[in-house]
């Protein structure tokens, strides 16, 4: 009875606060982006008005006057350049905690960003060389950058003014459990309510194990906050009250709850979660210490990769994945027409993958395998891998290669060549450009592979799987499934370009060796 009293007030208390609609938020986003794109236009026009004293519009006829219209093109580029620009820095997120000093950085960096390419793009396409020959006036941009610098700063540091003075009538708040129950509980928990413009909603208190004993968490300044449940009941808690927020204040929360907690939601639910820094033998490697309020929190990292860093890594992943393409095209078509003399089938082998999240797709590679070869030697083969087995492997006591299916009879003469020499992975290039899979990264697994996965070894399908990896310079198939599993997680938790440079350049010599890949 007492569970049941408790669970029903927290959802009074998620109704009752909800004060407006839910198309409200997305209203206020879509209105900004809309100003934002009319003070790009007033700022750029103010600023040729200012230097040239010309008008902007034909005063004969609905049309740009015959001086503007070589800025024209340059105004309307200006539009998206600046949107897309304050987007990317995220000044439309308008959940959680923020600071007018990080919101100036923000605005700073999509102007000066935006304002360079506006320049680029108008000496380099000049009105798609209707005016190659016009000198356009360099001081109109400088004057653009810094009325726009000085404008689109007031507009947004007023916006979170504003918002400032929304929350404390309880508006525009993050649902937000905590989980704990002790002193540092009830300090976070009293300054999340105590200063709204935060932007934090406690919904309810979680006990930690079963020790949600009591109904209510009192403060001491005898305020009360409802325990919604115990941690075993976290995800249920989560999905009932639509939680977005988890703040973990209780360092006897198992992390394996934890871990199982995050991975059961998944991304679809959107939900962060959050550790007193009190809890550092539970963190990942990839974590970043931010503060709401005056409450120091450890945040983290729900994806592998910032979107900055996504970019950067598919950057990298065209320019290598071109390049090797280019190089190697000579390679492509010796091999094509071996293969095709050696046996008959197809040049391209297409093979279902899991890629990240777990979307399936068709990796390709040269046939190394006669045609319609059957597939359940390797499925016993991975199987016996997965499950640790020790008879899992394709070499002899002292070279065992894992997960391989000793003396395979399917493969053909220049397939063991291929596969030798790792050519046979060439065509990935394909996957590759197609954005479905990167130049390092996991090894790509097979479905009935991930069906057997534990709930730990799915945390490896958080980043494209990749024609090379940690685990291929570090013995490849002569790890072990668990092993390899360790040593993915490893990339992901600390990606960097220069790890990837290392592993690219460490793979050419285990490729010349031939190191695992019989």
């Amino acid at each position: 009875m007492k569970a049941e009293t408790t669970v029903q007030t927290a959802a009074s208390i998620l109704r009752t606060e909800n004060k407006v609609p839910k198309w409200v938020m997305p209203s206020a986003k879509a209105l900004t982006l809309v100003a934002d794109a009319v003070l790009a236009v007033t700022c750029f026009v103010l600023a040729f008005k200012l230097r040239t004293g010309q008008p902007v519009l034909s005063e004969t006829a609905w049309a740009w006057s015959i001086q503007f219209v070589p800025y024209a093109g340059v105004l309307f580029f200006a539009i998206p350049a600046r949107v897309a620009l304050l987007l990317y820095e995220r000044a439309y997120r308008f959940e959680g905690a923020f600071s007018y000093l990080q919101e100036a950085i923000k605005v700073f960096k999509a102007i000066l960003i935006s304002s360079l390419i506006m320049v680029a793009w108008t000496f380099l396409f000049r009105g798609g060389f209707a005016f190659r020959e016009f000198s356009y006036s360099r001081a109109i941009f400088v004057i653009d950058f810094v009325l726009s610098l000085v404008v689109f700063t007031a507009f947004h540091l007023g916006l979170r003014f504003i918002q400032t003075i929304v929350r404390e009538h309880d508006i525009n708040l993050i649902p937000t459990l905590i989980v704990g129950t002790n002193a540092e509980a009830q300090q976070t928990v009293k300054e999340l309510s105590d200063r709204k413009y935060l932007g934090y909603r406690v919904v309810g208190i979680v006990a930690p194990g079963n020790a949600g004993s009591h109904e209510t968490l009192r403060l001491d300044n005898g305020s009360e906050f409802p325990i919604v449940g115990s941690s075993d009941d976290l995800v249920d808690i989560i999905r009932r009250f639509h939680i977005q927020e988890v703040i973990i204040t209780d360092n006897s929360v198992a992390s394996e709850r934890l871990f199982e907690a995050m991975m059961q939601l998944g991304r679809s639910h959107r939900v962060e979660f959050r550790l007193a820094p009190s809890l550092f033998n539970l963190l990942p490697q990839k974590t970043s210490v931010d503060q709401i309020g005056v409450l120091p929190m450890v945040r983290l990292f729900r994806e592998p990769l910032s979107d900055a860093q996504r970019f950067i890594k598919r950057l990298s992943d065209l320019v290598l994945a071109a390049a090797a393409a280019i190089v190697s095209f000579p390679l492509w078509v010796l091999i094509s027409i071996l293969i095709k003399l050696d046996s008959k089938g197809p040049i391209l082998f297409k093979q279902e993958r899991v890629g990240m999240d777990g979307r399936v797709f068709l990796c390709f590679k040269f046939r190394s395998m006669c045609f319609d070869s059957d597939e359940s030697l390797h499925r016993v083969a991975y199987q016996k891998n997965i499950d640790g087995h020790e008879t899992a492997n394709a070499g002899d006591d002292n070279n065992p290669i894992f997960g391989k299916v000793k003396d395979d009879p399917r493969i053909t003469r220049i397939g063991r060549w291929l596969r030798r020499t790792s050519i046979d992975e060439l065509p990935q290039i394909l996957n590759v450009f197609r954005g479905e899979m990167s130049i390092v990264g996991p090894r790509p697994p097979i479905p009935y592979e991930v069906e057997e996965y534990d709930i730990w070894h799915r945390k490896r399908l958080d980043m494209k799987p990749g024609i090379t990896g940690l685990w291929q310079v570090s013995g490849r198939n002569r790890l072990t499934f668990d092993e390899m599993v360790r040593v993915d997680l490893y990339y992901i938790e600390n990606w960097s370009l220069l790890l990837d440079a290392k592993i690219i350049l460490l793979t050419i010599p285990a490729v010349v060796r031939g190191e695992g890949a019989k």
